[in-house]
């Protein structure tokens, strides 16, 4: 059966936006709008609430660094959630989460007593990459439901795995790039599939930084050391070296351990861009970049930029993007993504969307830089009379048609929805937002751009089979 190609024209998004189909309370992704800020066009996008289930889910933490005390603090915001354990190879972490969250929690440094106590529904996963594949395999394998930090693998080809094992159990699993729950995505999606922008052809994103913290020169606990931190386990066979405080506390600037910024970031931005466009994949890769400030012993580049061709799909068109992340932005760092179409722009910064509008005249101008000013007078006197019947009811310059924003509301946070969006796949036996093979295609074109990085050579991907088309 052929495939329905979607209407990518701002004529068919009017036509939509006229008949509310857009903005109508009952839109598939439960999104809303409040009424437009008078003479501004910024609507505030919201969910609407739904009606909590009363079942328990008894949760357990493996790993309690930044992300993993990030994500319980999420999570535990979801009524009929009830946090039981938690695992960690730094006695501190286990310590501050019986400070937070209470004496009787379970520690361990031991993620297997995590896995195989029947008490446990659920584990969320925010160890170090190289730890991420097998605990979520030996997750499903003990039937727990699993939420499994981004990048879902430390190497492409552990991938396929995580996608067999998860279809043969049906596990309710969540990976942690929370954008795909966002509200802002959401109504980009929606927005893009109406023809707010035309046919896209462009996108460009980048996420900078100009901070220590944000270079991953995070803090070390005057206690590390061997009685204190579980080196050999953090370790997992990743190297045989003696214990290091530095790659235990900063394991993000290690290849041993982490998937640099095209694991961590680079992730983040196809998350997003394919939430948008239902796109599975580019099918070439090319990256580039270096370690050229933070010369602190991390073997990763500290800027990164890379180009990805995706093919026509019946989902959009060609197009290419542009990824760029810099951890040494003179100009204060940022973020955003751009996806530009022959009608107009969307933008993303932030908690934002905004839609701007400009069409080209059927007229094409003359004059200026143009070969009009190198014709004779006389030549130039007989094709401005030619032009100007032909192009009478034309304007002549580019006409700007408009910019609507919508923004989510102060304070909001996409990983709530994000764990809301697995309890409720837990609860009901659907399937959550972001599985092992959403999570491979943008996992596997990141890693992808590294192995570019590193071999300074083109990778050609199959997004379809999720694989790159070479040995790599």
């Amino acid at each position: 059966m052929t495939k329905k190609i979607i209407d990518h024209s701002r004529r068919g998004f009017i036509k939509k936006l006229s008949g509310s189909a857009l903005l109508a309370v009952a839109s598939p992704t439960g999104i809303t709008e409040a009424v437009t800020i008078k003479d501004k066009k910024i609507q505030i996008l919201k969910r609407r609430s739904s009606v909590p289930a009363n079942d328990r889910i008894a949760i357990a933490a493996i790993g309690l660094g930044i992300m993993g005390f990030g994500n319980l603090k999420a999570a535990l915001l979801d009524e009929g959630v009830e946090l039981v354990g938690g695992a960690d190879c730094y006695d501190g972490h286990l310590q501050k989460i019986k400070e937070l969250y209470g004496a009787h929690i379970k520690t361990t440094r031991h993620d297997e007593e995590i896995l195989g106590d029947p008490s446990v529904d659920a584990v969320i996963i925010s160890t170090p990459d190289h730890w991420h594949a097998r605990q979520a395999l030996a997750a499903m394998q003990k039937g727990k439901a699993v939420y499994c930090e981004k990048p879902l693998v430390h190497k492409i080809e552990e991938g396929d795995a995580l996608i067999q094992m998860h279809r043969k159990t049906k596990i309710p699993f969540q990976v942690g790039s929370q954008w795909a729950s966002s509200i802002v995505m959401q109504k980009a999606k929606e927005l893009y599939e109406a023809g707010a922008i035309g046919r896209l052809n462009f996108v460009e994103v980048y996420t900078d930084r100009f901070d220590a913290k944000g270079a991953w020169q995070y803090s070390v606990p005057p206690d590390a050391s061997t009685d204190t931190c579980d080196w050999n386990t953090f370790q997992g066979g990743a190297t045989d070296l003696p214990f290091d405080p530095i790659r235990f506390f900063r394991w993000r600037n290690y290849k041993a351990y982490g998937t640099g910024m095209a694991g961590d970031l680079f992730v983040h931005l196809f998350t997003r861009l394919h939430t948008i466009t239902s796109a599975k994949g580019p099918n070439r890769i090319y990256a580039t970049g270096g370690l050229n400030y933070w010369k602190d012993g991390r073997d990763v580049p500290d800027l990164m930029l890379g180009l990805f061709d995706y093919p026509e799909t019946s989902t959009h068109p060609a197009f290419n993007l542009s990824l760029r992340v810099n951890f040494v932005d003179g100009s204060g760092g940022g973020d955003s993504m751009r996806l530009v179409g022959n009608e107009g722009e969307m933008v993303l910064e932030g908690n934002r969307v905004t839609i701007r509008n400009k069409q080209l005249p059927k007229a094409p101008g003359y004059g200026g830089w143009d070969t009009f000013g190198t014709f004779p007078k006389k030549i130039q006197e007989e094709f401005i009379a030619v032009y100007d019947q032909q192009y009478k009811d034309s304007k002549q310059t580019v006409i700007p048609v408009g910019e609507t924003i919508f923004e989510a509301p102060k304070g909001y946070d996409m990983r709530v929805d994000h764990f809301d969006n697995w309890f409720q796949a837990i609860r009901t036996g659907t399937t959550a937002v972001e599985g092992p093979e959403f999570a491979m295609r943008t996992a596997g074109p990141a890693l992808a751009a590294n192995i570019s990085q590193q071999e300074k050579r083109i990778v050609e991907w199959d997004p379809e089979g999720i694989k790159p088309l070479q040995t790599v």
